[in-house]
């Protein structure tokens, strides 16, 4: 059975001004780099996402330990209104389009190596967004 691949974006109930931009930058991340096994990314409506392990966090990368299941993302949006308030509009996007880069960075690890450590992706993440940013005017 040949597996499934790409990048594709599930869940409605995302933030309704995130969604176009997790879209738009989903459709940039198609066009640069590889998905060869499908990976959903799921957008919740709320503050936080809570791991396996009762961690809060913005986003997180599911990895799992057989091949044959699809891993998967998990970004929260519901915090988009107080960024927005705090930073601007394009500001508050870039940092959910950063933590939506460090997932994906993940499962490209994942892909690679089968392992998923931290070790330069805060830097990685943002730089994969500023050359985003270059070929956008707004996020």
């Amino acid at each position: 059975m040949k597996s499934r691949t790409g990048l594709r974006i599930r869940g409605s109930r995302g933030h309704r001004e995130v969604r176009p931009a997790i879209l738009r930058f989903a459709a940039w991340l198609r066009r640069n780099y590889h998905f060869p096994i499908r990976v959903p990314v799921y957008l919740f409506p709320g503050e936080w996402i809570v791991t396996c392990d009762g961690e809060r966090v913005t986003a997180s990368f599911f990895a799992p330990w057989d091949r044959n299941v699809e891993p998967f993302i998990r970004i929260a949006t519901g915090d988009y209104p107080s960024l927005k308030r705090a930073r601007g509009r394009d500001n508050a996007l870039a940092a959910i389009l950063i933590s939506f880069a460090h997932e994906v960075l993940h499962y490209r690890q994942w892909v690679e190596t089968g392992e998923v450590w931290e070790r330069g992706v805060v830097r990685q993440a943002s730089a994969m967004v500023r050359r985003y940013a270059m070929t956008v005017d707004h996020p």
